[in-house]
């Protein structure tokens, strides 16, 4: 039996962690491609046209999927361990879904302020009917392959950070940093450019920052992603940072609340700030000539 997963917003959340969790419980995975004009397309004509540019992705994603798997996952992710709430787009996933293909959706309800995750993994597994033995076993592996994934991320963070060429934060959600077609390969334009690029979500985080979390001014966000940005800016202002650019998706509503206080974090400290936003009909021309412009004020 083979499982799709969609390559796009919730998967970039724990990139690996899910074809690893069902690779272990013995399926056959297929993670859809990595983002084209094609997927796009499908995506664009398919959601709402008042969705995020993100979500159009997601759709694509899903489309893509249909008909080549038995199942496809898509989980509802309601908040994290901090008990703070994913964006309310995450919410709707797996009842759109159905709506949308005929191919049978797998899924569960990841509320962490009601149960653990590997609670509600052995839930899945066992709509799989898998026994407890090979579901802990599927656990505990894709728990391992994400911590080895963070570790591998602080190392890169630790020595990018040392580099003697401009370095350049990026600010934004891990779908839209790490999809290069998305973000019209921000990374590859920055590098080309001779400036060090550093993705937010790279800078290690100390274990009481993660659970008690670091007042930055008012508000405190409710949004998992508005908390976790900020702290994250928190740590990575306490090095010699050249840059900041913030990329974000159009009609992200989220996002246009939290790009204000984003934005003056760094320019309180005097620190180069540049607001992106992309949608399906984003130039990639007119985005090399704002990088060019904005590399060269520094």
């Amino acid at each position: 039996m083979t499982i799709g997963i969609p390559r796009g917003l919730f998967y970039w959340k724990n990139p690996y962690f899910w074809e690893t969790f069902f690779e272990i419980l013995g399926y056959q995975v297929l993670v859809s491609p990595l983002t084209n004009k094609e997927i796009i397309e499908k995506g664009v004509k398919a959601a709402d046209p008042e969705t995020c540019f993100s979500n159009k992705v997601f759709w694509g994603h899903l489309l893509w999927l249909s008909d080549r798997a038995d199942y496809i996952f898509v989980p509802l992710l309601k908040t994290n361990e901090q008990g703070l709430e994913y964006c309310p787009k995450f919410f709707g996933l797996p009842d759109l879904a159905k709506i949308l293909i005929k191919t049978p959706i797998l899924t569960g309800t990841f509320d962490r302020r009601k149960e653990k995750i590997e609670k509600t993994l052995e839930k899945l597994g066992r709509k799989l009917k898998k026994d407890k033995k090979t579901i802990d076993k599927a656990i505990k592996t894709a728990i391992l392959k994400e911590q080895e994934l963070k570790e591998k991320a602080g190392q890169d963070f630790f020595r990018k950070i040392q580099s003697k060429k401009p370095k350049i934060v990026l600010i934004s959600h891990p779908y839209n940093l790490y999809d290069e077609h998305l973000n019209l390969r921000m990374k590859e334009k920055l590098t080309k450019l001779e400036a060090e690029p550093l993705f937010i979500d790279e800078v290690p985080l100390a274990e009481t920052q993660i659970s008690k979390g670091v007042k930055f001014g008012n508000p405190e966000f409710h949004w998992e992603f508005g908390k976790e940005i900020m702290r994250q800016i928190q740590e990575i202002l306490k090095y010699d940072i050249t840059g900041a650019i913030e990329i974000s998706s159009f009609q992200c509503g989220c996002d246009a609340v939290l790009k204000e206080f984003v934005e003056k974090e760094f320019k309180d400290r005097k620190i180069p700030f540049l607001y992106l936003l992309i949608d399906e009909h984003t130039a990639d021309v007119g985005i090399q000539t704002r990088l060019e412009a904005f590399i060269d004020t520094l």
